[in-house]
């Protein structure tokens, strides 16, 4: 039996509306995906009449699986950074509008058609990878992490996206690129405290802890990262990485104590700490 648009969304608002806190938003756009359509087209045409039994039954499940706390994002297969659209599944962390600030902080150490070498380390989805790429044409990029189901995801998104100067390899940190060197190291690693009781319940139940928990202070990775970032980097180099909004003053201790320079910690469009920077000694091409 025919439907239109405006019931199903109804429907859906009412199932969604214990779990988030924009039910109809949500609904329109597991709405829109079901059916093909986008979200626009969904909310200019509320009295459509849905003939389509299998679109319905996709919406249904759908909604299902989010009314159960299951991230949209998860439940559609995808997620768009940097306007870029990239798969996501639950071997990676789904990427935030916060981490596109890493992204705008090493474009700007990075110089338009310059060849430089750049490293994403914990690349997961590969979307800080992928965004620099599709920036800088010229420049290389490889993205690590430990997750072979990780890089398998962020493989499928540089196919997907025709981005043939990215690479990703499985490894732990800095051992898949040996002794490469890079003009630029970015960086989204895992930096909650195990005990922060600000994660959402949905985030520590579909998420993968290994992306997000950083130890007992949230700082286990970035001690990694900033320590060992020195034996990796060209002369005149940045590393960038992202963190809490809380550890602004401790990760620019670690970038200092690991002989970095011009260390500066930017604020996401919240006002608060979310990514920190710094200069490794010496000029570029020295």
């Amino acid at each position: 039996m025919a439907t239109e648009v405006c019931q199903l969304i109804a429907e859906g608002r009412s199932r969604l509306r214990p779990v988030t806190d924009q039910p109809g938003h949500e609904a329109e756009i597991l709405l829109a995906a079901a059916l093909g359509k986008s979200r626009a087209w969904i909310m200019a045409h509320p009295e459509e009449r849905i003939l389509d039994c299998e679109a319905t039954d996709r919406y249904e499940a759908y909604v299902t699986r989010r009314s159960h706390g299951e991230p949209v994002a998860y439940v559609l297969g995808e997620k768009e950074f940097w306007s870029l659209p990239l798969e996501v599944t639950p071997d990676v962390l789904i990427p935030r509008p916060e981490t596109e600030l890493v992204v705008e902080v090493a474009l700007t150490h990075l110089l338009r058609g310059q060849q430089a070498r750049v490293l994403d380390l914990a690349a997961g989805s590969g979307a800080i990878a992928l965004a620099l790429a599709r920036e800088l044409p010229r420049i290389t990029v490889i993205g690590t992490d430990i997750s072979a189901a990780a890089i398998a995801v962020a493989q499928r998104n540089a196919r997907r996206l025709g981005l043939a100067n990215v690479q990703f390899r499985t490894g732990n940190w800095f051992d898949p690129v040996a002794e490469e060197r890079f003009d630029l190291i970015a960086s989204n690693p895992p930096y909650i405290a195990a005990s922060d009781d600000r994660v959402e319940p949905a985030v520590r139940r579909f998420e993968p802890h290994g992306a997000l928990f950083g130890g007992t202070d949230g700082l286990e990775a970035l001690r990694e990262i900033t320590g060992a970032a020195g034996g990796h980097r060209s002369p005149g180099g940045w590393l960038v990485v992202e963190h809490g909004d809380r550890q602004g003053p401790a990760v620019r201790e670690l970038l200092s104590a690991a002989g970095f320079a011009a260390i500066t910690t930017h604020q996401d469009l919240a006002g608060l700490d979310r990514c920190t920077a710094g200069r490794w000694p010496g000029r570029p091409g020295a």
